[in-house]
């Protein structure tokens, strides 16, 4: 665990075990070096001798001395600070890289100045949000299972950050928002690294229900039986090969305002996908625990919701299957028949998620007539091979609803790029026997495009953004604030939307 805390007195008056300054590139040692010289009087010389200049990604870690007791003095290259957005990016790195030298040194307390967010061209309040943010998302372990007390992190580490007394109203404002944020990133990390027969689609839906008691937002979750009498073919298709039983989740936040409008987000909850009939390679099924990212994303966003409440209405809706082959399991060729009534041939069984997003999708249209809706979904190999593991796919060929969730890609820090939804691509699902094949003719390619084009078909007119998290959801590497597993990847995205959209209504 980590605990941050403001101070608003000198940095040298916390007595931490450790001391951290965050300096740009080709800093001028003369500016930190009254308070480091405090503690190790050879500052000067140590940053000659040992070469460090600020550069991105770098860190010197220094031994001084404080009443008598051994301190630590560390600096944090934050490199060329040019007005961008990586210049975030790199205090979010640097935050990272700062509490994995805290974990390697097993500190019990640190203290440190926030940077000029002038600099970085953030307020003093989003700053400290950020800080808190990343600080807590990088101490997360998922270390439940692991049974050697030396490779967990059991101690509790204080952060103590300095502000000018003068901001420290606005800077705790940012702290406290920044933990709301990280403690639901690293709920939906946690259900993510569940082993799946821990995390079947009955326990995730009962996780869910949990949240929204503790929350206060209202729940709906549709078990097998409910589905069917709905008609949601897909998501009754897809469950027919496991022992577990399929769940609809949906969790509601309703705005004070009346006739407020209302935005959906959509799931994709594959609790564990082999791949069904059409099995996958034994490698490939490593993390297809984590194929259930998209709903664990949209569920733990509803923490934040509640406890922000934005003047806007919204919905989690998270289909929850496992996707295994048996005796009883769909087949390739089979036709099921999704909740808007259309249907589907199932050419792929291991084109699963875009099935039992059918249902919600379609079902989220006519049940709430929102008036926007955003679907996450480890959807395809295909977009992780396009755009890697930084970056997630946006497909939309609605352009209002694309600018704003770029803008709050941007500010968030969860990276999304555009990729083409142009008509040619269409054909691609057409089926000889149903309406549409799940998976898109070999011919055309652009098998991220093709799946976006057939959740297209359960939309209806209402404006959409479809994110495909495959490569973003978990394993992503060399960055200080993730370890191995889960990521969280969307939280931060849809939670920054929903305040901006809050507060463009504020505006009209």
């Amino acid at each position: 665990m980590i605990t941050t805390t403001l101070s608003t007195k000198n940095l040298l008056t916390s007595k931490s075990n450790a001391y951290a300054f965050f300096v740009e590139h080709d800093f001028d040692p003369a500016h930190i070096k009254d308070t480091v010289t405090q503690l190790y009087p050879a500052y000067a010389h140590a940053l000659k001798e040992r070469g460090f200049t600020g550069k991105a990604g770098s860190s010197l870690v220094l031994t001084g001395t404080q009443a008598n007791k051994a301190v630590y003095i560390i600096l944090l290259g934050l490199g060329d600070l040019k007005k961008g957005y990586q210049n975030v990016e790199n205090y979010r790195r640097a935050v990272g890289q700062l509490v994995r030298i805290a974990e390697f040194h097993k500190f019990h307390s640190l203290a440190f100045e926030l940077p000029d967010p002038a600099v970085l061209g953030l307020s003093y309040e989003r700053l400290a949000q950020e800080t808190s943010t990343i600080m807590h998302k990088a101490r997360y372990h998922f270390d439940e299972f692991i049974t050697s007390e030396d490779r967990k992190f059991t101690w509790e580490i204080t952060a103590t950050v300095h502000v000018p007394k003068k901001f420290a109203e606005v800077a705790q404002k940012g702290l406290d928002f920044g933990l709301v944020i990280a403690d639901a990133i690293n709920t939906a990390r946690y259900w993510c690294d569940l082993p799946p027969s821990a995390l079947t689609p009955p326990i995730f839906a009962k996780k869910a229900e949990e949240l929204a008691k503790e929350y206060g937002l209202k729940a709906k979750i549709f078990d097998k039986k409910e589905i069917i009498k709905l008609g949601m073919g897909g998501i009754e298709g897809v469950c027919r090969g496991s022992m577990h039983e399929p769940r609809l989740a949906i969790l509601e936040y309703k705005a004070s305002k009346a006739k407020a409008p209302t935005l959906c987000i959509v799931g994709k909850g594959v609790t564990f996908d082999s791949g069904g009939l059409s099995l996958k390679p034994s490698a490939s099924m490593e993390t297809m625990k984590d194929d259930m990212a998209g709903a664990a994303v949209v569920l733990a966003t509803m923490k934040v919701i509640s406890q922000i409440k934005p003047a806007i209405n919204v919905i989690a809706l998270a289909p929850m299957v496992e996707n295994m082959p048996s005796g009883t399991a769909q087949k390739p060729g089979d036709i099921l028949t999704a909740f808007n009534g259309k249907t589907m041939e199932v050419a792929d069984t291991d084109a699963e998620g875009r099935l039992i997003l059918a249902d919600a999708l379609s079902y989220a249209v006519d049940a709430y007539k929102p008036d926007a809706i955003i679907d996450l979904a480890t959807l395809t190999g295909a977009c992780a091979a396009a755009l890697g593991v930084f970056y997630a796919g946006l497909f939309s060929q609605h352009d209002e609803l694309v600018e704003r969730v770029i803008k709050a890609s941007e500010h968030s820090g969860d990276k999304v790029w555009r990729l083409p939804m142009d008509n040619d691509y269409k054909p691609a699902i057409k089926s000889d026997v149903a309406d549409m094949r799940n998976i898109g003719s070999k011919k055309y390619m652009g098998g991220a495009i093709t799946a976006a084009f057939f959740l297209q078909n359960f939309v209806g007119n209402v404006p959409w953004v479809h994110l495909d998290i495959a490569g973003v959801a978990f394993g992503v590497p060399d960055l200080s604030y993730l370890r191995p597993g889960a990521t969280g990847f969307g939280i931060r995205l849809l939670a920054d939307l929903i305040m901006h959209w809050d507060r463009d209504l504020k505006k009209k």
